[in-house]
């Protein structure tokens, strides 16, 4: 556009159709793609002066009446937008008034003409007058809306209305007083009754306009296989036969009016709390409308009445909105949204059990004709065409795994907005109610003598687990579907989307087992019998050619289906390995056969996998096979790991009898593993029998496992030092292994029979031949003589101490006897580290390794190390880690060298939460360290590395060294008027209180609640908020930083706890706190006049209890807000077109 054009678009003559055409042109060059940036900008900030101010409203009504420029009219309604959210004050009355009637009188004129977006926000910026004038300048606001609900040619647009009626006024935003948001809430409930019962009226009216009523079904299989049960239910085989009706055919208007009724329910239910105006007639229509969503009627789908023709996708856009099976099912999915919002409410009256029974009698029918099955249909397959008709296949299936984990009450989420979003499937509706009204009400009516309890069972047993669970883990059934579930990628559980899948099948399947252990088991183990027989029998096909072992098959269809056996085997065997922990306990001896029975199974396949090396074959699909035999081999030792318990309680059982059985079974599983501990066997199968190694020696201790042929040659191979060619985890684990089979106590054996003195020598030379080389750098400690060779040096520091930190850390919580002899087997090791440690200062990634080394030696064997050597070990830290050596680390690129000051925090954290008095001397200089070395140059950073560990060690020290500070008797605590406490060391907890607060001022959300959870621990524990000091010269600056936060709003997330610190802090004087702290803080607000500072003071109510003066917070909160809102929007200078 020219310049002409822009001066035409100021100028004051120029006419109201020269402005439009202008501004068309405006709004073309601007979305053009040849536009550049700058121009934009231009058109940008003209538009934007435009806007505001109080005039432009006449012109962009004639724009909305003339136009059919959609950037135009989406532009002129930004306008009337902010007019009225953030000028509205400013308007004189006479334009409001006209505004008021042209807008409504523009959109009923328009409507079916503009596009819905266009509509939509059109409805949107009358709603919002409403917002602002209804009822006492606006009365006909919400009577205009219920006219046209009740007109039947413009019932669709009042939907509309009241749906964003609904969303703008029952919750607005924050640019409303607390006052006028209670008010609009008050009188929208004052309108439910009415509106309840129009839109009531509107689905049984459309129902029954389209009911087949005439003829005669025939006999449902509900009523045939249930009848009595369902008639008695619903109080008379009436009531069921009217359930059993078939579904009305809707045409394309009537289908839509009903979504949009549904919708508006729906947000309806969402905020209305449980009250008589949701009646149980109104509840019967929904669930009528929910049938929707599980009927599969064959009838094509039904034209528009008479006078209007079907309407056909053109160039392949949207079916048209009529009685497609995708329409039908998405009605059935928004009644199922609004019986899940009413669901998901914990507040129930108690005379609402009626209505819970009633709904329930409603899903019992439903979920029979969900698990009804034919000779056509299985439960699978009927809930996988339903599934298709609204989503892609397999998604709904996928959050059954989710859903039946049945999370408690406290935690279900809003369903509006989540399952309310119109994509998600009738199946992952249905299933969300499901479990929300066995999580929240079920407690509430089983006990009621018409609650069938078992049945109910039963169907959600067929429901989740028989049809759905075991087949759809399997490839056998379900093959298309889960090979396209990615194997590769991490989340941020570190589990691939197929693992994850997985994972929460089987949480389904251990749930069932809980409750029907022998149902489960004899489902279950059948189908891991017929896939193991597939896999034992590959031996017969197992061939030698000249270029070694052959498997013998190699059809492409015999290779497919040997895939998917050996998948399927592998999630069974995951599968009966999570079911472990239901044969242990008081359960063992009942269920003792079937455990021993999987566990021989699960020793046969591990010894057969380790004989045969299938993953070592030869196959015509390497690339998919040979990950197959891998996964299966590992799998059936994690499953055979996770029996290690049973294995633990059946040697408890037998260790006084005879023990060859069990003696066999270890025998044969070691057997099996060892010779898997090598460098050169597939790491996914190495590290799986390290695993299945370490609980054999931590869990199970079998006295006889350390004299065992296969156990006699790892020890053989770890001290020759083979061991360190392993993977890094796998010699990890291998070590913690030979090294707990030698310190931890064999099970039911006195003191006596433990061997100590054969069994501490031992585990002295293990360790001696792990530490060789470590021990040798000693005397190699010149950083100068090791230059050359730095690289090898630190290979061996971290892998020693990565190995010793590990069997430190496995016996940290074991006896006495056991730490001693840890602790003089890496007593010389412990040495050297300390001797090594200056020379690696500036090694960041080697000091971060020492650090982790002693802080698990802290951790772990403090006791052991002894008072003298540990304050050694401070000591040199303390003078190693000075100002300049504290800066380097912080400020270096990368998280190496924070993490190695976090390491020496974790380890002053250690040493401050100690007792004894022997370390209370390094306080001082602790708390120094802290705040006038590491602080001063965290409080320059934004970033919150060290932060986090630096609160927390200053946190223990005040939490575990009260005294430190204040010097309080044990008899003035328990004294009702207890005199003055003295105090010591103030200008370090004033130092201390300072750093907490200045957290508050950061954004880093994070630390914030970690601060704030500190004090209010502190308080809970020592009462922080009612000492002196803190009382008279910091209580109302952690007030006024916290209010700031709120009002800023930079921690939402935080809104309560805040509000509760609050109360706490103003809880110890409420009376300074109402007279003083309050009056003071209002005045010091900047944004508000004084008649407004005036109105938030009298609006805080000086109630003491904490929901109201929580409430009271919130309502501060919001209104300084909305004040510092309508002062600050005050309209700018005039800018026409």
């Amino acid at each position: 556009m020219g310049r002409y054009e822009v001066l035409r678009l100021y100028s004051q003559k120029a006419s109201e159709e020269a402005s439009l055409r202008a501004l068309e042109s405006l709004m073309t060059e601007f979305f053009h793609s040849c536009t550049t940036n700058e121009r934009k900008r231009e058109i940008e900030d003209l538009l934007n002066n435009f806007a505001q101010q109080i005039g432009a409203w006449r012109h962009c009504l004639y724009f909305l009446s003339k136009t059919r420029n959609e950037y135009v009219m989406m532009y002129s309604l930004t306008v009337f937008e902010t007019l009225i959210n953030k000028m509205w004050l400013g308007v004189p009355s006479q334009d409001k008034m006209e505004i008021r009637s042209c807008l409504p009188k523009l959109l009923l004129s328009e409507h079916k003409a503009l596009p819905y977006f266009i509509r939509n926000k059109m409805c949107k910026v009358i709603v919002d007058i409403g917002r602002q004038d209804w009822p006492m300048f606006y009365p006909d606001f919400f009577t205009n809306t219920l006219q046209l609900i009740q007109s039947p040619t413009l019932a669709p647009l009042g939907l509309v209305l009241l749906k964003t009626t609904s969303e703008e006024l029952a919750c607005p935003r924050e640019d409303l007083s607390m006052a006028r948001k209670e008010e609009l809430r008050k009188l929208l409930l004052e309108q439910v009754p009415t509106v309840l019962s129009l839109l009531t009226g509107i689905l049984e009216t459309i129902w029954d306009k389209h009911s087949i009523t005439a003829a005669t079904p025939p006999p449902s299989p509900t009523i045939g296989e249930n009848g009595e049960l369902l008639s008695s239910m619903l109080q008379g085989p009436h009531y069921a036969k009217q359930l059993s009706q078939p579904l009305p055919l809707l045409d394309q208007e009537s289908l839509q009016l009903c979504c949009l009724t549904l919708e508006c329910l729906a947000h309806l239910f969402s905020w209305i709390p449980l009250s008589t105006s949701i009646s149980l007639s109104l509840l019967a229509t929904i669930f009528h409308f929910a049938r929707f969503g599980c009927d599969l009627p064959d009838g094509k789908p039904v034209p528009s009445n008479g006078t209007t023709p079907p309407q056909v996708p053109v160039n392949g856009g949207a079916p048209p909105q009529g009685g497609s099976h995708g329409d039908r099912a998405r009605l059935g999915a928004l009644a199922m949204t609004c019986v899940n919002e009413l669901v998901s409410k914990n507040c129930v009256p108690l005379e609402f059990g009626e209505f819970l029974l009633r709904m329930f009698q409603h899903t019992f029918f439903l979920l029979q004709k969900l698990t009804r099955e034919s000779d056509a249909q299985t439960t699978k397959s009927q809930l996988e065409e339903l599934d298709e008709r609204c989503c892609q296949p397999g998604r709904a299936q996928r959050k059954l795994g989710e859903a039946f984990l049945f999370r408690p009450p406290q935690e279900t989420p809003g369903v509006f907005g989540v399952s309310g979003c119109p994509s998600l499937s009738y199946v992952e509706k249905f299933t969300e109610f499901l479990r929300l009204f066995i999580s929240v009400h079920l407690r509430r009516i089983e006990s009621n003598t018409l609650f069938p309890v078992v049945e109910l069972l039963g169907m959600l047993f067929k429901y989740t687990f028989t049809q759905e669970v075991l087949n759809r883990i399997q490839f056998r059934y379900n093959q298309a579907q889960l090979e396209e579930l990615d194997d590769e990628t991490l989340d941020d559980d570190q589990q691939t989307e197929w693992q994850r899948y997985l994972r929460q099948s089987l949480e389904i399947v251990a749930k069932v087992m809980e409750l029907l252990p022998s149902h489960a088991f004899s489902t279950l183990y059948p189908v891991l019998q017929e896939n193991l027989n597939v896999y034992l029998g590959l031996q017969q096909f197992v061939v030698t050619a000249s270029t070694g072992r052959r498997l013998n098959i190699t059809a492409e269809n015999d290779c497919r289906r040997l895939h998917c056996a050996l998948r399927d085997l592998s999630s069974l065997l995951q599968a009966v390995g999570r079911l472990a922990d239901y044969f242990i306990g008081d359960v063992f001896t009942a269920r003792f056969s079937d455990g021993l029975t999987v566990v021989e199974r699960l020793v046969e396949v591990t010894c057969y996998s380790s004989q045969t090396s299938l993953y070592d074959l030869e196959t015509a699909v390497p690339s998919v096979l040979r990950p197959d035999f891998i996964d299966v081999h590992a799998q059936s030792l994690a499953a055979l790991q996770a029996f290690s318990h049973w294995l633990a309680q059946f040697y408890c059982e037998v260790q006084r009898q005879n023990q060859t059985r069990f003696v066999n079974l270890i025998t044969s599983a070691m057997d099996a593993s060892a010779p898997l501990i090598s460098a050169k066997v597939p790491e996914k199968l190495l590290l799986s029998a390290c695993h299945l190694m370490v609980s054999m020696a931590t869990t199970v201790r079998p006295i006889f496992l350390v004299d065992l042929p296969a156990v006699r040659n790892l020890f053989n191979l770890v001290t020759c030092g083979s061991a360190r060619k392993l993977h890094p985890e796998a010699q990890v684990l291998v070590c913690r292994a030979l090294s707990n089979m030698l310190l931890l106590p064999w099970p039911n054996l006195t003191e006596n029979e433990q061997q100590w003195h054969n069994r501490s020598s031992s585990h002295a030379s293990l360790m001696a031949a792990l530490t060789r080389q470590y021990r040798l750098l000693r005397g190699n400690a010149n950083p100068q003589q090791r230059h050359v060779d730095l690289g090898d040096t630190k290979a061996v520091l971290h892998q020693t101490l990565r190995v010793l930190r590990d069997i430190v850390d496995s016996i940290s919580g074991e006896s006495t006897k056991s730490r001693q002899i840890c602790y003089q087997s890496l007593q010389e090791s412990v040495q050297v580290s300390l001797t090594l440690f200056p020379v690696f200062i500036h090694q960041p990634d080697v000091t971060d390794e020492m650090l982790s080394f002693f802080l698990t030696l802290f951790k772990g064997l403090r006791v052991q190390m002894g008072v003298p050597f540990t304050e050694q070990i401070i000591h040199t830290f303390l003078n190693m880690f000075t100002r300049e050596q504290l800066t380097e680390s912080i400020t270096q690129e990368g998280t190496a060298g924070c993490q190695v000051v976090e390491r020496f925090l974790k380890i002053l954290q250690v040493v401050v939460q100690e007792p004894s008095q022997a370390f209370k001397p390094f306080l001082p200089s602790i708390i120094s360290l802290c705040m006038e070395q590491i602080y001063p140059i965290l409080a320059e950073r934004s970033s919150p590395d060290v932060k986090a560990e630096l609160f927390e060690l200053l946190y223990q020290v005040l939490h575990h060294n009260w005294r430190y500070f204040f010097k309080n008797s044990v008899l003035a605590s328990v004294q009702r008027n207890p005199p003055e406490e003295p105090m010591e060391n103030e200008a370090q907890f004033t130092a201390i209180m300072q750093a907490f607060g200045q957290s508050f001022l950061q954004p880093d959300i994070h630390i914030f609640k970690q601060n704030l959870s500190y004090l209010e621990s502190l308080n809970s524990k020592h009462k922080l908020y009612h000492k002196k000091l803190f009382c008279t010269s910091m209580l109302f600056h952690f007030i006024n930083v916290l209010l700031q936060v709120l009002v800023h709003r930079s921690h939402d997330l935080l809104q309560e706890e805040i509000a509760l610190a609050i109360y706490n802090m103003a809880s110890v004087d409420f009376d300074s706190f109402y007279s003083t702290f309050l009056p003071e803080f209002l005045r010091s607000c900047q944004g508000i006049d004084a008649n407004q500072c005036t109105v938030l003071g009298r609006n805080f109510k000086m109630e003491r209890d904490l929901p109201s003066f929580t409430q009271s917070v919130h309502r501060l909160v919001n209104d300084l807000r909305y004040y510092r809102l309508c002062n600050g929007c005050l309209p700018l200078g005039t800018v026409k077109l």
